[in-house]
C-alpha cells in the first residue's frame, strides 16, 4: 500500500525549503566582491541552494516515518557539494590568465570553500527549521509559517555571523600615498617600490594617472597576515579587477616599517573607492594565525624592502 504525505509534513517541508532558499539568496553578496558575479552563476547558485534546502527539509519527516533513505541522499548531496567546490576552483583557475592581476591559489581556494559552505548553510537552515516545526507539531498553517520565518531568520543570522571572516579594513589602516619618481625608481611615501620606469612616457603616466596605496597593520601581530603573499595578491586583484589596469601593477612590502605598498595605473582613478575596495578584501584563511602565534613579537628584517 502506497504511503501518502500528510498535509502537516508537506507544510513544514515547504517552509523549510523556503527558508533554506532565502538563506542562499541572502548570501549572494551584491558588491565589488560578489561571487558568482554573473546572472547565470547566480541562477545556478540559487538552484543548487533550493536542492540543498529540499534535502535538508525532507530529512526529519523521513526519519520520523522510519524512511532512512533520506540520510543516504544527504550523504550524496555532501559529495556533490564537494564536486561543485572543485568545479568552481577549476573554473577560477582557468580564468586566471584573463584577469588584470591573478587571484592567486590562496584566494581561489577560499572562494571555492565559501561557495561550498553556502550550500551547507541552506541545507542546515532548512533542516533546523523543519526540526523546530516538528517539535512544535502544530496543524495551524499561519502559525507554522510565522515560526518558520522567525526561526529561519534567527538561524540565518547566527550561521552567517559564525562563518563571516574579517576584512583587511578590520586589521589595517589604509591611505593613499604620494608618488615620486627618481630616475627609473618609483617611490610611494618615500618607500621604494620598483625600478622599471625607464622611459619618460612610463614616468609621466605614473605621475599623472598612477595611484599608490599604503597599507599599515593596526598591530605588529597583523604583519603575519599582511605580509602573506596570497593576501597581498588578493588585495591587488580586487583593486585591479574593480578599476582596471591601464599599465603597471606592483606590490611591495617594507621590512623596516611593516607597511605594504600597492601601486598601479588604473583605468578609472578613484582613490577613495579603491581604498574602500581594499578594505573589504577578506582576510584569507591561510594567512590567519592562532592567537598564541599572533601574540609573538615579530622582529624586523634588514633595512630595505622585498
Amino acid at each position: 500500500m502506497e504511503k501518502t504525505l500528510a498535509f502537516h509534513d508537506l507544510t513544514i517541508i515547504l517552509c523549510g525549503i523556503a527558508m533554506g532558499t532565502i538563506a542562499r539568496i541572502i548570501t549572494l553578496r551584491i558588491d565589488t566582491r560578489q561571487n558568482p558575479s554573473y546572472p547565470t552563476g547566480g541562477f545556478i547558485s540559487i538552484v543548487i541552494g533550493i536542492l540543498a534546502s529540499a534535502l535538508g527539509s525532507v530529512a526529519i519527516p523521513s526519519l520520523l516515518n522510519k524512511e532512512f533513505t533520506a540520510v543516504t541522499f544527504i550523504a550524496l548531496a555532501i559529495q556533490h557539494f564537494r564536486d561543485v567546490r572543485e568545479t568552481e576552483k577549476e573554473s577560477l583557475e582557468d580564468l586566471e590568465k584573463t584577469e588584470y592581476s591573478k587571484r592567486g591559489a590562496a584566494y581561489i581556494d577560499g572562494i571555492a570553500k565559501t561557495y561550498e559552505s553556502r550550500n551547507y548553510l541552506s541545507l542546515l537552515t532548512s533542516l533546523l527549521v523543519v526540526l523546530i516545526l516538528s517539535v512544535l507539531s502544530s496543524n495551524n498553517l499561519v502559525l507554522n509559517m510565522l515560526v518558520a520565518a522567525a526561526s529561519g531568520l534567527v538561524i540565518i543570522y547566527f550561521l552567517t555571523r559564525l562563518t563571516k571572516g574579517k576584512c583587511i579594513g578590520d586589521i589595517c589602516y589604509i591611505k593613499e600615498g604620494k608618488i615620486t619618481i627618481e630616475h627609473s625608481d618609483l617611490f610611494v611615501d618615500g618607500m621604494y617600490v620598483t625600478n622599471v620606469l625607464g622611459t619618460r612616457v612610463s614616468r609621466d603616466l605614473f605621475l599623472k594617472e598612477g595611484i599608490g596605496i599604503v597599507i599599515e597593520p593596526k598591530s605588529n601581530k597583523f604583519r603575519i597576515t599582511l605580509e602573506n603573499s596570497g593576501q597581498r595578491q588578493a588585495m591587488l586583484f580586487e583593486a585591479t579587477r574593480t578599476f582596471g589596469v591601464k599599465r603597471f601593477s606592483f606590490t611591495r612590502k617594507n621590512y623596516t616599517k611593516g607597511k605594504l605598498l600597492l601601486a598601479f595605473v588604473p583605468i578609472i582613478r578613484d582613490p577613495d573607492a579603491i581604498i574602500d575596495v581594499i578594505k573589504k578584501t577578506p582576510v584569507l584563511e591561510n594567512s590567519r594565525k592562532i592567537n598564541t602565534i599572533m601574540d609573538i613579537d615579530i622582529g624586523g628584517g634588514h633595512d630595505g624592502t622585498e
